[in-house]
This record gives structure tokens, C-alpha cells and sequence, in this order.
């Protein structure tokens, strides 16, 4: 193993950890270029009317809590779930306009809560990524220690270098995860905006 070769690459990687995240200072553990928004804002996807009674009411229907898990999820084609949001609505004629609140107040807190849930672990891995740099600097200094001393051990120096290429190769596994994950808010927010649409066209 070239370990100088490999020293570059691993301090390379370690000192673009805390350049790559934390564009917004208000937010320093997010880790995506688009700019984190905690919350979708109702007034974005929804023109239709109050949904201040729907949003209580929502799980109390059956048939309306058992939907939304099924149009929220993400392996629930889109254009399939719009046909369900079309074929559901159209069973309830005489209340549409109701079933079609208490639905979409269903939606919104639903996927809300998943867009969440997403956000606060691409921080809670982007802060493991740092502690990752840190130690993959600290053993990256450790290491040229060891090769630099007067009578190096190489089987310590072999033995942590094998270990920084599998700390490394941790860190670039996640960070591919990591922006792979931070389309997801964006694509909930999509998903939130089409099937409100659709509901907002069955209602009229």
C-alpha cells in the first residue's frame, strides 16, 4: 500500500467535510444545497378553503385514515395515487367538499411529519460526518507519525492505514446517501402539491 498516495486522498476528503455543509448559518448541520424550509407552508399547496376543522377530524374518518398512509408513501406511484384520490372522491358525491378537506388536512399532516423525519436525520448523519472528518484527521496525522519516526513499526502503520481507507470509505458511502436523501423533502413537497390539486379539482 502507498500510503502517501493514500494519505492525500484521505486528508482530501477529511477537509472537505466542514466546506460542504452548512450553507445557511441558521441551520449548521444542513447538509443539502437546496435551502432547508422546517415546514411546508399550507397556503403553498392548498388554495382551497379551511382546513381548521379537517386537520381535527381527519383520523376520525376510516376510510380517510386509511387512505392517507397509502397516497403519502413514497412507493405509491404518484400517478397512481392521484387515481386513488380521483376514485375515492368520486365514491363520496354527496360530501365531497368535506371528505375532500378532511383528506388533504390527512396529506398534509402526514407527509409533513415524513418530510420531518427526513430533515432531522440528514442532520443527525451530517453531524456524524463530522465526527467522522475529525477522527479520520486525527488518524491521518497519527499515521504519518508513525511513518515518520526514525524506526517506523510498519505493522501499526499498515494496520491504522487499513483503517483510515475503511473510515474513509464509510464517510464517502454516506455522503453519496446524503445527496441522494436531500432530493426526498423536495420530492414530498411535489408530491404534497399534485394530490392537492387533484383533490381541489374533485371538489369543484
Amino acid at each position: 500500500m502507498r500510503w502517501p498516495t493514500a494519505l492525500c486522498v484521505i486528508a482530501a476528503i477529511a477537509g472537505s467535510v466542514d466546506r460542504s455543509y452548512a450553507a445557511d448559518p441558521r441551520y449548521p448541520d444542513w447538509p443539502c444545497a437546496q435551502a432547508k424550509v422546517p415546514e411546508i407552508s399550507l397556503a403553498a399547496v392548498w388554495d382551497g378553503p379551511s382546513l381548521d376543522e379537517a386537520a381535527a377530524k381527519w383520523k376520525d374518518d376510516a376510510k380517510v385514515s386509511a387512505l392517507v398512509p397509502r397516497l403519502a408513501a413514497r412507493r405509491t406511484p404518484l400517478d397512481q395515487a392521484e387515481k386513488m384520490v380521483t376514485e375515492f372522491l368520486q365514491e363520496s358525491v354527496l360530501k365531497k367538499s368535506e371528505t375532500g378537506k378532511l383528506l388533504f388536512a390527512g396529506l398534509f399532516d402526514t407527509l409533513n411529519a415524513q418530510r420531518s423525519s427526513v430533515m432531522n436525520g440528514l442532520e443527525r448523519v451530517t453531524r456524524k460526518q463530522r465526527e467522522a472528518a475529525e477522527k479520520i484527521r486525527d488518524d491521518t496525522l497519527a499515521l504519518q507519525a508513525l511513518q515518520d519516526a526514525a524506526t517506523p513499526d510498519q505493522a501499526k502503520v499498515d494496520e491504522l492505514g487499513n483503517q483510515l481507507i475503511w473510515e474513509t470509505r464509510i464517510f464517502e458511502d454516506r455522503r453519496r446517501v446524503i445527496k441522494f436523501v436531500c432530493e426526498v423533502p423536495t420530492a414530498i413537497d411535489q408530491r404534497l402539491f399534485a394530490l392537492g390539486r387533484v383533490i381541489r379539482q374533485e371538489m369543484e
